[in-house]
C-alpha cells in the first residue's frame, strides 16, 4: 500500500482530495466516487501502480495458452478507472471476453462512457474481430449478481486486495473467497501488488484450498517494485 499511498499524494489537481483518501479507508465507496469524479486531464484512464502496457507481455502470454474453442474470459475486480480492460480490448491479438467490476458508480458511468464513444469521443474497438467489454457497477465482496461459480478463466486485482484491507483483512479474505469462487478449475487469479511476499504469501496459500500459489516480481516502475501473486487452479 505504500505505493498507493504515494500516488494518492501527487495528483496534482486534486491533492486536496487524495490527501484526505490517503489518511482514510480506502475500502469506503464514497471516497472513491469522489475520486473517480475528479478530472482525468489528458488521460482518459488513470492507473494505480502501473497501467497495461507493464503488463502486456505477462497477459498475453496466459491468454495464448487459452483454448481456442471460446475466448477466455476476464475479471477485472476493482477495474476503476484502469487502462487494464481497455487495453486488451484494443491491444489484445487473441480474442477475449472482459468483464470490468468496480463498486464505484462514477468509475462505471466513465468507463463505459469511455467505451461507447460518449461526449463525442470515438468509441474504443477490439483490436481481435470476436473480443468483447462490459463494465458493471458490483462489490468485489459479492459477486453473485455477474458471476456465476467457475465462470472466469482470468481473474485479476490490481490493488484492490490492498484498498480492501484498509477496512479490515476480513474483508480482504472474503474479496479472496469470492475471487476463487468465479475462478475456473483450471483458472489463474493475478493479484497485483506493491505488499512484500513475506506478508501476502502466506495469505494465499492459507486460504486458496490447494491451489498453487507463486509469485513474480515486476518493475521497478517509476523507482517502485511490484509484485504479481498468480493462484491457479491444476491444468
Amino acid at each position: 500500500m505504500a505505493a498507493l499511498r504515494r500516488k494518492l499524494l501527487l495528483l496534482g489537481p486534486s491533492r486536496a482530495l487524495a490527501g484526505s483518501l490517503a489518511g482514510s479507508c480506502l475500502a469506503d465507496r464514497c471516497l472513491w466516487d469522489q475520486l473517480h469524479a475528479q478530472p482525468l486531464g489528458n488521460g482518459r484512464t488513470f492507473d494505480w501502480f502501473f497501467g497495461y502496457e507493464e503488463v502486456q507481455e505477462l497477459l498475453l502470454s496466459l491468454l495464448q495458452k487459452a483454448p481456442a474453442a471460446s475466448p477466455p474470459r476476464v475479471l477485472d475486480v476493482g477495474c476503476g478507472t484502469s487502462s487494464l480492460c481497455t487495453g486488451l480490448y484494443t491491444q489484445s491479438p487473441y480474442p477475449v471476453s472482459i468483464l470490468g467490476v468496480d463498486f464505484s458508480p462514477v468509475a462505471v458511468a466513465h468507463m463505459n462512457n469511455l467505451l461507447q464513444g460518449g461526449q463525442g469521443q470515438t468509441p474504443l474497438c477490439p483490436r481481435h474481430p470476436d473480443s468483447c467489454l462490459q463494465f458493471m457497477q458490483a462489490d468485489a465482496q459479492n459477486l453473485g449478481t455477474v458471476a456465476a461459480s467457475g465462470s472466469f478463466q482470468l481473474l485479476l486485482d490490481k490493488g484492490t486486495w490492498d484498498a480492501v484491507a484498509r477496512g479490515g483483512l476480513p474483508g480482504a479474505h472474503q474479496l479472496l473467497s469470492e475471487c476463487l469462487r468465479v475462478l475456473s478449475p483450471k483458472g489463474t487469479l493475478i493479484q497485483f501488488s506493491d505488499e512484500d511476499p513475506d506478508v501476502r504469501l502466506p495469505c494465499l496459500e492459507k486460504r486458496s484450498h490447494g491451489r498453487t500459489v507463486t509469485v513474480q516480481e515486476l518493475g521497478p516502475f517509476r523507482g517502485i517494485t511490484y509484485f504479481a501473486y498468480f493462484v491457479k487452479g491444476s491444468h
